[in-house]
């Protein structure tokens, strides 16, 4: 699980600082792994190696909508919806987000790797990814 905080300037022109929670669980993970053609680890794999910007801005953006979520006080659930990811992807902190994932594979690569499931097959799904 990771939280982040991002800074990012409201529809108001407020600037605001706020902690956001991202992840996936082992079972999102293996969802989306057997519901692509090769599996999602190869899919990723694939993209990376042709450089197809357009994929791989889709892939960004699929994974951080659905890591998205709302965590409860308790720590015992971390609820997240459809509604829940629209309403993130709503905000300039999931654009400053989704910019600075696009522009920095190092941070890219520090994001899907706190979001991911520790768990030996995970590590380095994103390692490698090329700088836009």
């Amino acid at each position: 699980m990771l939280k982040k905080s991002i800074t990012f300037t409201d529809y108001d022109g407020n600037e605001r600082t706020e902690n956001f929670w991202f992840n996936l669980s082992k079972a999102e993970c293996m969802e989306m792994e057997l519901s692509t053609n090769g599996g999602m680890q190869q899919m990723i794999e694939k993209i990376i190696s042709e450089k197809d910007q357009a994929k791989i801005v889709k892939i960004f953006k699929e994974i951080i909508l659905k890591s998205y979520g709302e965590k409860s006080p308790d720590g015992k659930h971390f609820y997240k919806s459809p509604e829940i990811s629209a309403g993130f992807a709503s905000t300039e902190a999931y654009s400053e987000l989704f910019m600075e994932l696009a522009t920095n594979a190092d941070k890219a690569a520090e994001f899907m790797n706190a979001v991911l499931p520790a768990a030996p097959e995970n590590a380095g799904t994103i390692a490698a990814l090329p700088n836009t």
